[in-house]
């Protein structure tokens, strides 16, 4: 595992102005932004990434935790951000609408696709409004060009099975970035394994895992 650059958890909405312009075709190994987040690409590390809805997490409510958070210690205010976060999607806030059978599939399929060419699927689970996956990139691919990879695909069969049930066109789907993070060791590994699986028991979809279908805990997907 390759060692972790020193702000390599830099939470959603955080910029690092110290990073250069992302070649978003054919981004190369290092720190990169796209204008909002600070990412890190690099074929050897394994990645948790979450990606969004458009409408599950408007800008209005990260200004008012960074709001609420501003009295805490400095120290405290970037796992205390991802706390929020984190509870705010779980409540299910947006549009949801990845919890349509039909548009989770999509997803699941996108996923499932290209695992074990492009990438290494190690866990990931499709929630109403955002995705985690965890995953190790192969083969020179960037995790940028495979989150772009898995929004491409699943934007456009949304937008197909939408106007196909007579459904008005709400614009964006996803929501232009995505949040990532460094796996440290095998100790940080197994936690962000065990978070996925129980993601949706936490946001009480289920009561088990497994009888989420969504998810790499139901699917037979390889997570060791």
């Amino acid at each position: 595992m390759v060692k972790i650059p020193r702000n390599a958890n830099l939470p959603i909405g955080v910029v690092n102005k110290g990073t250069r312009p992302a070649i978003q075709e054919n981004g190369v190994p290092g720190w990169h932004s796209r204008g909002y987040l600070p990412h890190f690409d690099s074929p050897h590390a394994i990645q948790h990434v979450v990606f969004h809805l458009a409408d599950s997490l408007p800008s209005a409510v990260l200004r008012q935790f960074d709001a609420e958070i501003n009295s805490l210690p400095a120290e405290k205010h970037s796992s205390e951000r991802r706390k929020r976060i984190d509870a705010w999607m779980d409540a299910g806030h947006g549009s949801c609408i990845l919890r349509e059978p039909f548009i989770a599939l999509a997803v699941r399929q996108s996923l499932l696709n290209f695992n074990s060419q492009l990438y290494c699927l190690i866990a990931w689970v499709v929630m109403p409004n955002h995705v985690h996956v965890l995953f190790q990139p192969l083969n020179g691919w960037t995790v940028a060009k495979v989150v772009a990879s898995w929004k491409k695909f699943t934007a456009g069969k949304i937008c197909r099975h939408r106007r196909q049930i007579g459904e008005k066109d709400t614009g964006q789907v996803w929501h232009r970035e995505y949040w990532d993070r460094y796996i440290r060791d095998d100790a940080h590994l197994a936690q962000v394994i065990e978070y996925i699986r129980m993601n949706p028991v936490k946001a009480r979809l289920c009561a088990a895992p497994e009888s989420w279908p969504w998810c790499s805990a139901s699917s037979g997907t390889p997570i060791s």
